[in-house]
């Protein structure tokens, strides 16, 4: 190999694909093929997970701003809805997030911190007192009923 992994990620990221492609398997970088996949996966997990947050916060500050509710955040709510659900639909083994308490829990702190920075308020509940299903609903707004 003339790239290395620790030295030049793209050119050897190419080399990879060129061995790959070409047969020469004996050749491949396994360690750091398999680090790389299992990254992949990760980054979809991060990404899911930042969408969900960003969608939470602004459905808490919708809840608890009522005051300041607008069309620009009921964009926000629909945009991260849908970037939400297309993930799940591009993604499908990430549904299994959706019902792991600690994922949900993390998601939902960060939300919460979202919200406190971007709100300056403090009152905000613990764990989410929303279903996915209503999270995600098209139409669903806090203080409605589904």
């Amino acid at each position: 190999m003339t790239a290395t992994y620790e030295n030049d990620i793209v050119a050897w990221a190419k080399e990879q694909a060129y061995l790959l492609r070409s047969g020469h398997l004996s050749a491949l970088d396994i360690e750091h093929i398999a680090e790389e996949i299992e990254d992949v996966g990760k980054s979809e997990q991060r990404e899911l997970a930042s969408r969900m947050a960003l969608l939470l916060s602004h459905l808490l500050k919708w809840q608890y701003q009522p005051e300041r509710q607008s069309s620009s955040w009921q964009r926000t709510i629909k945009e991260q809805r849908k970037a939400v659900l297309r993930r799940l639909k591009n993604t499908p083994s990430l549904k299994v997030s959706l019902n792991d308490i600690e994922w949900l829990e993390d998601a939902w702190g960060d939300a919460v911190s979202i919200a406190i920075h971007e709100t300056s308020m403090d009152c905000f509940p613990e764990v989410c007192p929303w279903t996915i299903a209503s999270i995600l609903s098209e139409d669903w707004l806090p203080g409605e009923k589904l």
